[in-house]
């Protein structure tokens, strides 16, 4: 593993970890009223987006830490969309 893979990978988890507690939030109180439709909606997409390029350039860094994004962020569109 080089220096430039090793970044990527601690990147990854920050921005993916970072989503963890908005989960937890938006679960356990059940609402999401404060967070915009509109920008999920547009983050899921582009994690989206994201994921395929990781794909297609076979980076794992990339490919797991977009996944894992994804599964997270879409967990708080789905709060979204079913508590509001």
């Amino acid at each position: 593993m080089n220096i430039i893979e090793l970044i990527g990978i601690v990147a990854g988890i920050l921005t993916t970890v970072s989503f963890l507690p908005q989960v937890i939030k938006t679960w356990r109180y059940r609402s999401a009223k404060d967070l915009s439709l509109t920008m999920f909606i547009c983050f899921c997409l582009g994690v989206f987006l994201w994921l395929i390029y990781g794909i297609y350039m076979s980076s794992k860094p990339i490919i797991v830490a977009n996944f894992v994004t994804f599964i997270l962020a879409g967990t708080i569109l789905y709060f979204k969309i079913k508590y509001d």
